[in-house]
Formats: structure tokens, C-alpha cells, sequence
């Protein structure tokens, strides 16, 4: 078992990277142990396949520093909550223990984005009750439960409940982006245009980035809601 302080739970690959993917690698430069699940393989995009978007996967991973990437295999646009995918993420948890999950946006234009949101937090739940049973690797599971979920903000824009500053990473954050040859503009790239191919998807996670930034105070932010009040020990601690 390899304990991580934070997992990021992502509906596709690549949704990290494009939401929170700055604050990943922030706090993998700060010494902290990240890892990524994502539940699907993305078969269901309109560009590239399986085994490109895996590849894409494992490049911007190593450009992230994540210790640990795990691919469930759900049905992409159709995997359900219930009992069987709730299991499917317990495991992870109880697999990894991350003091911190983070989680897709609690309602965004993808409607697998707000499904995997939900079933995640449900998942985190059920992960910290000694009587729902787990094995991994053919061994019981104990329970386990995460301080905190936090969810990143995606394509819709949701008003934030704090704001990471990545202003010092966010080219590092493109860069990871970038490492989805299929998916995002390339130069004199073929295939069909999605929502997400041109050129101006790229211009939008900057004024993104700016957008959560300029109200916190950065020049580059991203932004997180979360499901109970964070608390402080001073007011000072605030930026």
C-alpha cells in the first residue's frame, strides 16, 4: 500500500489536468505524495482511443510528479451510482488513505462531471464504516474515511469557496494539458472539432486561471468548493 496525502478523483482522464492539475503539482513540488483515479477511459470522446489517451495519461502524470495513477475502467457517459462503482472507489480509498480527496465539479455541462462528484463524496462515506467490507489483493480492507473532499471547478463556472494560487505552475499546468495530443489543439492537427480542440479552449484556461486569480489576490488561481466549512486558527492564516 502506498499512502498518499491527497487523491484526485477525475470522471475522465484529463479532467484533473485541465481543473486542478496546478495544485497538484504545487503540492507534489512541496513534498507531498498525489495520486489520480480516474473512473473512465475516455472511450467516448470524439478524438483519439484508448490506448492514446492512456498514453496521454502516463506523459502528463510524469509532468504532474504524481506518485500513483489507477484507471477503474467504468463505462464512460454511463456508469451509474450505485452500490457496485461506490465499491469500485472505496477501495482506492482505503487502498491509498489520502488525508484530502478531490473531486469533480458538483454540477458542470459534462453530466458525468456532477454524476462523479456525487459518487465519489458517497464513496468517502462509506469508505470511514467499519461495516461496509472491502478487500484488496485478496486481503480485508480496514476502514477508513478522508479529512476533507474538496471539489474542483470544470468547464461551467461555480463561484469558489477558496482559491489555490498557482500562479509559479501554471505553465507547468499547460504544459500537462498539452500532453493530450488528441484531445487539444495541436497545430495542423486532424479531426473532428469538439468543444475542446481549438485554439480558443486553450485561451479559456488562462482567463480561467486569471479569472479564479484576480479574486484572491493572484495573478493564476484555481478555484475549489467544498462540502463542510475549513477552519483556521487565526484570521492571519487567510491570504
Amino acid at each position: 500500500m502506498s499512502k498518499l496525502d491527497i487523491l484526485a478523483f477525475a470522471a475522465h482522464p484529463d479532467d484533473v489536468e485541465l481543473s486542478c492539475s496546478g495544485t497538484v503539482i504545487k503540492h507534489v513540488d512541496a513534498g507531498l505524495h498525489v495520486g489520480i483515479v480516474d473512473l473512465t477511459q475516455g472511450e467516448m470522446g470524439s478524438r483519439g482511443t484508448i490506448d492514446t489517451r492512456y498514453e496521454e495519461a502516463a506523459n502528463a502524470s510524469k509532468i504532474m510528479g504524481v506518485s500513483e495513477r489507477v484507471n477503474l475502467k467504468m463505462e464512460d457517459g454511463l456508469f451509474e451510482i450505485n452500490e457496485a462503482s461506490k465499491r469500485l472507489i472505496v477501495e482506492q480509498i482505503r487502498r491509498f488513505r489520502p488525508e484530502i480527496v478531490l473531486a469533480n465539479a458538483v454540477s458542470d455541462r459534462h453530466p458525468d462531471h456532477g454524476r462523479a462528484s456525487q459518487l465519489v463524496s458517497e464513496a468517502c462515506f462509506l469508505a470511514g464504516l467499519i461495516k461496509f467490507e472491502t478487500e484488496w489483493n485478496g486481503e480485508a480492507q480496514q476502514a477508513f474515511r478522508p479529512k476533507a473532499v474538496y471539489h474542483y471547478i470544470q468547464d461551467r463556472y461555480l463561484k469558489p469557496d477558496f482559491v489555490v494560487d498557482v500562479t509559479e505552475v501554471a505553465e507547468r499546468k499547460m504544459e500537462a494539458i498539452q500532453a493530450y495530443k488528441t484531445q487539444f489543439f495541436q497545430p495542423g492537427q486532424d479531426g473532428p472539432k469538439t468543444p475542446i480542440s481549438g485554439k480558443d479552449f486553450m485561451d479559456f484556461i488562462w482567463v480561467r486561471m486569471h479569472e479564479m486569480g484576480r479574486q484572491a489576490g493572484f495573478t493564476c488561481g484555481e478555484g475549489f468548493t467544498v462540502e463542510r466549512f475549513p477552519g483556521v486558527n487565526l484570521l492571519t492564516d487567510l491570504k
